[in-house]
């Protein structure tokens, strides 16, 4: 089971990855669909989809021209995307 402190060390990663998948959801995509726009592989869209290491803004870019989104960024104030 997961200590407190190991789930918010990877909250941040989490919430990249919820994100990531809704979008590709609201876009009615398979992870194949998705790999073919950004020209990769769908194991690839699958490790960005699977928090296995954070992506680059450039692949956050990539990914989301491919669901026919853009990515904004915000700093706000707070440790963490999920509380």
């Amino acid at each position: 089971m997961w200590q407190r402190a190991e789930y918010e060390a990877q909250a941040d990663e989490y919430a990249i990855a919820c994100e990531l998948i809704a979008a590709r959801t609201r876009a009615g995509l398979s992870l194949e669909e998705v790999a073919q726009h950004m020209g990769a592989t769908q194991s690839a869209v699958a490790r960005l989809e699977s928090r296995q290491r954070p992506p680059s803004m450039r692949t956050l870019q990539r990914y989301a021209r491919a669901v026919g989104r853009y990515v904004v960024l915000r700093i706000l104030r707070g440790t963490s995307a999920v509380t």
